[in-house]
């Protein structure tokens, strides 16, 4: 592709991988607006044309929806032809129903289990009779068992 490129824009210097990866970044972000209006909660009002492969709702939905989803103003008449199988592609890495957390839900679940392996990890330092604030400085490595 670097080569065609090069024989189309010489001098250019376009790179495949770089432009490619945010082609994929694009069309990712694209899906997930569509995703999210096609099978989002309260969105039951909204459908898809398969035909022409774009969304499908009535004006005064629409105008309702895109007063808080800007992002979706886009796709009022405007194709998706890959979304079926963008959609097998990225659906599974959705988080929804149940088990969906948003970050602060995931940062706080780190933060406790950091605390619980912090909590073990000085309960075996007391249970060897360990010291937990020892230096490498302190100890006489020479003594030391290999």
């Amino acid at each position: 592709m670097e080569r065609m490129l090069e024989k189309v824009l010489p001098y250019a210097m376009l790179k495949a991988k770089p432009n490619l990866e945010s082609r994929i970044r694009t069309l990712k972000r694209d899906w997930a607006i569509v995703y999210d209006i096609l099978s989002g909660k309260d969105n039951s009002d909204f459908g898809s044309d398969e035909h022409r492969q774009f969304v499908v709702v009535k004006d005064a939905i629409w105008n309702s929806y895109i007063s808080s989803h800007k992002e979706a103003d886009q796709f009022r008449h405007r194709s998706f032809p890959y979304y079926d199988q963008l959609t097998t592609i990225y659906a599974k890495d959705r988080a929804t129903g149940k088990d969906a957390q948003i970050v602060v839900d995931i940062i706080e679940k780190i933060d406790a289990e950091d605390v619980v392996t912090a909590n073990t990890h000085e309960e075996r330092n007391d249970f060897h009779g360990c010291e937990a604030d020892v230096s490498l400085v302190e100890m006489d490595l020479l003594t030391a068992q290999p």
